[in-house]
């Protein structure tokens, strides 16, 4: 026996409406930020520059970054550099969780922004505005300051 016409569309009402209203890190009101954000100048013109600062979450629920954007760049993403057998390497991380009322610091010789392709030069105090994508959906935006080496 089919449900009644009635019923089946209000629970894709209700469903619709559930999707709409899911939390992410900006919607729940609570405030994961950016603190002490800066891009290291290089000493020359170069196609590369590196971020750094505290991603810092106080939501009652943890956030996973998967990935990092940047007008001011053509290309932006999350690295780490560790010592594997006496050597530096450097790899991208796919995604990066804080756990509740939890940070992560990215800072130089450890976990760092890669910020490729500049489309302007910048200037000691200079602003760069950086999103981060959140699994789930949401951005949590923050603001770097140039600096510097």
């Amino acid at each position: 026996m089919k449900p009644p016409r009635s019923r089946t569309a209000f629970h894709v009402l209700a469903l619709l409406c559930a999707l709409c209203v899911a939390p992410s890190a900006q919607a729940r009101g609570c405030t994961a930020r950016i603190v002490d954000g800066w891009v290291r100048l290089p000493p020359a013109q170069m196609p590369m520059m590196a971020g750094f600062g505290r991603i810092e979450n106080r939501c009652p629920t943890p956030i996973t970054i998967v990935g990092v954007s940047s007008p001011a760049f053509g290309d932006s993403s999350l690295h780490e550099t560790r010592i594997v057998d006496g050597i530096s390497r450097m790899r991208a991380l796919p995604e990066l969780r804080i756990a509740p009322d939890g940070n992560a610091t990215l800072k130089p010789g450890g976990m760092h922004l890669m910020l490729m392709q500049p489309h302007a030069s910048l200037k000691p105090g200079s602003k760069v505005v950086v999103e981060f994508a959140l699994k789930g959906g949401g951005v949590l935006r923050g603001e770097l300051e140039a600096r510097k080496p």
